[in-house]
């Protein structure tokens, strides 16, 4: 089995590799002059978009100041979940919710790694 260090050499060589291959392939992009073309038409088409959707939002405006309201109790409530999920897990009880259909559901923990200070 590898170790941890091999591993994570190995994964930065393949993003390294990664980096390189769309740094290559962006470059023909801004020399094709067809894409160029598309691509100004697009952003027109963006605009005009935008403008449509701020027409819209000016009409919807307690609805979307509610979405927010929204957004933010749900972020709260599973980082609220999750804080609880890791303390019954670490008084060594069993995690597990049932929704309204008898769907069970356990907590799924992941580790990232980030550079060190």
């Amino acid at each position: 089995m590898a170790d941890l260090e091999e591993v994570f050499n190995r994964i930065r060589e393949a993003k390294k590799e990664q980096r390189e291959i769309k740094l290559v392939y962006k470059d023909a992009l801004a020399t094709s002059k067809e894409y160029q073309d598309v691509t100004g038409e697009l952003n027109v088409l963006k605009e005009k978009k935008k403008k449509i959707e701020q027409d819209i939002k000016s009409q919807f405006k307690s609805e979307l100041d509610q979405l927010d309201g929204l957004k933010l109790a749900i972020k709260t409530d599973n980082e609220l979940l999750g804080d609880m999920a890791l303390s019954q897990l670490m008084k060594g009880e069993t995690v597990k919710i049932t929704d309204e259909y008898d769907n069970n559901y356990e907590p799924v923990f992941s580790v990232r790694f980030r550079k060190a200070s």
